[in-house]
């Protein structure tokens, strides 16, 4: 679904070079479920940028679900990254004078869907995230947690093949966070890939693999599922209790 190879990324000024990313390498499969960790400064956030297109890389190669993105152009970009990837922020990124059903309405008026498609797959994921009682509400009429699912809904509406979220439950207390955390989990159930950076030891250790970044470079990452190796535990331990 992702993979980047030798990845570079330089920020140049008249006095200065500074090496963001520096021969980054992660492969993300389809339908995995990835948290990406680090201290601030490590690189996640520009990680993050160049991975949902957002910000384009000095050198190396990335590869996007079977699409090289070197080269493109920001047209091509644009249709790429709508089209494949959904994003989550910390902040919510809601508009306050857009309701619910309007709110998740913008990318998609974005991707030209027809009035009739749009409204279906509004309707759709904000069911999908228990908040089909509130579509005629506002953002100020939510908690935290409301908020950061409606983004989600809003995310999930264009159906995304990738769901990139930017510390996604950083603006919420614990009971709020986990909740989020079930609902990404689920979504990554019925088969979306989700990468999640995040500084929460706890929700990394939910998802099934995690890749620790240290002054842009990938300096510790699980090569394995953690729930394949789980499950192969489990079925070492069946057999010996069998025998």
């Amino acid at each position: 679904m992702l993979k980047m190879t030798h990845l570079q990324k330089v920020y140049r000024t008249h006095l200065i070079e500074t090496h963001a990313l520096r021969d980054f390498s992660i492969n993300v499969r389809e339908g995995e479920f990835v948290a990406v960790t680090g201290p601030s400064g490590s690189g996640k956030t520009t990680f993050l940028n160049i991975a949902g297109l957002l910000e384009e890389f000095t050198g190396g190669e990335y590869w996007l679900d079977g699409v090289d993105v070197r080269g493109l152009d920001d047209n091509a970009r644009s249709k790429l990254r709508n089209e494949k990837i959904g994003f989550i922020f910390q902040s919510f990124n809601l508009i306050p004078d857009l309701n619910l059903f309007d709110n998740v309405d913008v990318p998609l008026r974005y991707r030209g869907f027809a009035a009739a498609e749009r409204k279906k797959r509004i309707e759709e994921s904000l069911s999908r995230v228990g908040l089909s009682s509130r579509l005629k509400h506002y953002p100020s009429e939510l908690s935290g947690g409301q908020q950061q699912r409606v983004a989600i809904a809003r995310a999930l509406a264009g159906s995304p093949r990738l769901l990139m979220a930017d510390e996604p439950t950083g603006n919420l207390d614990s009971l709020m966070a986990r909740g989020v955390m079930e609902l990404l989990e689920e979504v990554n159930r019925q088969g979306t890939t989700i990468v999640m950076v995040t500084h929460d030891a706890e929700l990394a250790a939910r998802a099934q693999r995690n890749v620790h970044v240290i002054d842009g470079q990938v300096t510790d990452f699980d090569d394995e599922p953690r729930l394949r190796r789980e499950a192969e535990i489990g079925d070492r331990r069946s057999g010996e209790v069998v025998a």
